[in-house]
């Protein structure tokens, strides 16, 4: 069974970065990866807050989230 990981990010140049440089190499064997741009995506705030997400990008994987860098604080995308 792969474990679920969902990456959250604005689309600017920082996620960018690490959506090419972390999330490309994630194994997708192993992985199922959701790649969330939260700008488009406004309702899925709240589901990130709630998921422990401070700033973007951010990884979420069983239950952790992981801040990567920082691009913007969630209060910037509501």
């Amino acid at each position: 069974m792969k474990t679920k990981v969902v990456f959250y990010h604005a689309g600017c140049p920082v996620c960018l970065a690490a959506e090419q440089n972390i999330v490309a190499a994630l194994d997708r064997l192993r992985f199922d990866v959701e790649i969330v741009h939260l700008g488009q995506s406004k309702p899925r705030v709240a589901e990130a807050e709630k998921a422990g997400v401070k700033s973007v990008p951010a990884l979420v994987m069983n239950g952790q989230a992981y801040h990567i860098n920082f691009g913007a604080g969630l209060e910037a995308l509501k």
